[in-house]
C-alpha cells in the first residue's frame, strides 16, 4: 500500500510546502522527495508523447537503485507519479522539492537519471532536451555538470555522443 500512502503525502506536500526549510534539510518524509524525483522522470519520459515499456523499465530501475526500493515499491511509486503528473502542471513544485531536499551531487545524479530516461528509446526528442534544460536550471545544476551527466547516461546506455 505504499502507493496510496505516498500519494497522500505528496498531495499534502505540494499544498503545504514549508518554505522555511534550509536547502538540504529534510522536513518531510523521504517518500515525498522520491515522488518529486519520480514525477520529473515521468515528465521526461512523456515529453515525446511516447511512454513505452523500455522507459517504464528504466524509471523503475533508476528508482530502485537510487532509493533502495523493491521493484514493486518502485512500480507503485511510478504509478503514483504518473497520476500526479497527469493532475499537475506544476513542474516548479517538483523541482523545488528536489532542490530543497537534495544535495548538489544528488541533483546532478537526478539530471543524469533524466538524461538516461530521455535516451532510453534511442533518440533525444527536442521536447525532452528542453525539459531537461529547464529542470537543470531550476535545480541550479550547471550546464557543465548537466553535460557531464548526459555523457555518463549515454555511456550507461552504451551509446556515443
Amino acid at each position: 500500500m505504499i502507493r496510496k500512502a505516498v500519494f497522500e503525502r505528496i498531495k499534502a506536500f505540494v499544498s503545504n510546502w514549508e518554505s522555511s526549510a534550509a536547502p538540504g534539510e529534510r522536513t518531510h518524509p523521504i517518500e515525498e522527495y522520491q515522488m518529486a524525483a519520480a514525477a520529473l522522470l515521468v515528465e521526461a519520459a512523456q515529453m515525446d508523447e511516447t511512454f513505452d515499456a523500455r522507459e517504464r523499465a528504466t524509471i523503475v530501475n533508476l528508482l530502485t537503485g537510487r532509493f533502495g526500493l523493491t521493484i514493486q515499491e518502485s512500480e507503485e511509486l511510478l504509478e503514483a507519479a504518473e497520476e500526479e503528473v497527469a493532475r499537475s502542471s506544476q513542474l516548479y513544485a517538483f523541482t523545488r522539492a528536489v532542490k530543497d531536499a537534495f544535495t548538489g551531487e544528488e541533483r546532478i545524479e537526478l539530471v543524469e537519471m533524466l538524461w538516461e530516461v530521455a535516451y532510453t528509446d534511442g533518440e533525444l526528442h527536442d521536447y525532452e532536451a528542453s525539459l531537461i534544460r529547464r529542470v537543470t536550471g531550476l535545480l541550479q545544476v550547471s550546464d557543465r555538470d548537466s553535460g557531464a551527466a548526459r555523457k555518463r547516461a549515454l555511456e550507461k546506455l552504451g551509446r556515443k555522443n
